[in-house]
């Protein structure tokens, strides 16, 4: 359907990946994998014909029809997100594309327009090409991988899972031939500081035997020279093969990983960080009643249902927001001890720098301590620590809000759909800073991979709460 000959795509200086080859047939689903930022978009756009690319060309069979979903974002209509992208691939649906390309398709989706999706991809005659994070929909729907990294691209035929254990067994293989690499080295280093000494030797023996009258032998002066000859040889063979397996490694690394630590306040407070009897929640008119609820401290709820069902409206609702009605008996922390961090990263100040934003929040901290601390959630340099919020990555962001959020965790936490649009990479650091959150925290997310991977989850079904028009 698709032929793909020396494909690049370079944004200014930076080039996202070049000399890519390939070909896409009917009925096969890629995914295309990547850091934020690595082009993962650009390449979708390029087959959609949309871009043109900084080198190579896409051959396409004459008549091929596509259909094409861009990211939906939000706040771009009355609709919610959810129904915008479920309009989205249905109009694009009814136009019979011969190959659909997807960019984050399951983003705002419910469990029932997910599973939806994954019937429609399974049932869908042409080819499919995606651009997700959604780790189950990579292993749901996709049988070939396009992993965009380091300016190039690895095709594997297979499932994402199937992937990481072959990068992580490759990473494993590479790491012992490393060291039995370094082993080797240290041991022809070795054998050469013994032949270089015998050397000495051979030309002290060599001199007094002048001195006595008495010619040292010139073979064994040869032997020895060509023994140092063979050693050095060995040596700078060893090192040429350190600096294949080193660049071997390079190429399936593992991600750095964040050991996040949260500076708690000498006194946390009550047990019971939210309490809620008899609630009734909406905008005006009650939306969602009979809401009993508590938290106390590391506890961690999420809030489930169908889109519209209502979770946004809760958790606004316990963030204090003034256009949400409240009725019934309703305890709260503190409006300062109440964090909130949505996919967007609203609460960062877009003028401040991760160094800025930190001396703010924390202003008895020593310099030492704002740089280590920040060092723990891998803003290391001074280009990294001075950037200014708005100028910065969307995983940069995530991690910048994490850090601010663990120097002064407020007692609770409220999250929504903060995986959206996430890498890979940056998602796995958002799990690991959560697992250690030790306050209480509200979780909205369709991303059931996300929620597996949190310790001691309970679930909040909103979709048993909604008041049915009569009783509105």
């Amino acid at each position: 359907m698709l032929q793909i000959e020396g494909l690049g795509v370079s944004h200014g200086r930076k080039v996202c990946f070049s000399g890519f080859s390939s070909a896409i047939e009917r009925g096969q689903r890629i995914a295309i994998l990547g850091d934020n930022g690595s082009g993962k978009s650009s390449l979708l756009n390029v087959l959609a014909g949309l871009a043109m690319p900084s080198e190579g060309a896409v051959r396409s069979v004459a008549g091929l029809r596509y259909g094409h979903v861009v990211q939906i974002q939000q706040d771009e209509a009355t609709f919610s997100g959810g129904e915008r992208v479920s309009r989205a691939i249905g109009a694009a649906l009814a136009q019979q594309p011969d190959i659909l390309l997807l960019d984050e398709p399951t983003n705002h989706l419910d469990g029932p327009n997910r599973r939806a999706l994954y019937r429609m991809l399974r049932h869908f005659g042409g080819a499919v090409v995606l651009v997700t994070h959604d780790v189950a929909l990579l292993d749901e729907a996709c049988d070939t991988l396009w992993h965009l990294e380091q300016g190039r691209i690895t095709v594997f035929a297979g499932r994402y899972r199937d992937y990481m254990a072959e990068r992580a067994r490759q990473r494993a293989s590479l790491a012992g031939q490393f060291a039995q690499n370094r082993r080797a080295a240290k041991s022809a280093h070795e054998a050469l500081m013994k032949e270089q000494e015998r050397a000495a030797h051979a030309r002290q023996h060599g001199a007094r035997s002048i001195e006595n009258g008495k010619w040292a032998t010139v073979k064994s002066l040869t032997k020895l020279g060509r023994s140092n000859t063979t050693a050095g040889r060995k040596q700078a063979d060893l090192r040429t093969q350190r600096e294949d397996i080193a660049e071997q490694l390079e190429q399936v690394r593992q991600a750095a990983t964040i050991v996040p630590h949260f500076h708690l306040p000498a006194a946390r407070g009550r047990d019971g960080v939210v309490q809620i009897s008899h609630g009734r929640v909406g905008y005006g008119v009650p939306l969602l009643g009979d809401v009993h609820l508590q938290l106390n401290q590391g506890d961690r709820l999420a809030l489930v249902g169908r889109n519209g069902s209502g979770k946004s409206t809760l958790a606004r609702a316990m963030l204090g927001d003034a256009a949400i009605s409240r009725q019934g008996d309703w305890l709260l922390p503190a409006p300062e001890q109440v964090g909130y961090l949505d996919q967007h990263y609203a609460t960062l100040a877009p003028a401040l720098s991760a160094q800025d934003a930190l001396r703010a929040l924390v202003p008895g901290w020593t310099e030492a301590q704002r740089r280590q601390h920040l060092a723990d959630f891998l803003f290391f340099d001074t280009v990294a620590v001075s950037t200014p919020a708005a100028a910065l990555s969307g995983g940069e962001r995530a991690r910048l809000a994490l850090a601010l959020i663990a120097a002064r965790p407020p007692q609770l936490l409220i999250l929504d759909e903060v995986t959206n649009n996430l890498d890979l990479t940056v998602r796995q650091h958002v799990i690991d800073i959560l697992r250690d959150y030790p306050g209480a925290m509200v979780l909205i997310s369709h991303d059931e991979d996300f929620l597996a991977q949190l310790d001691g989850l309970t679930r909040l079904d909103l979709d048993a709460l909604r008041l049915p028009a009569a009783a509105v």
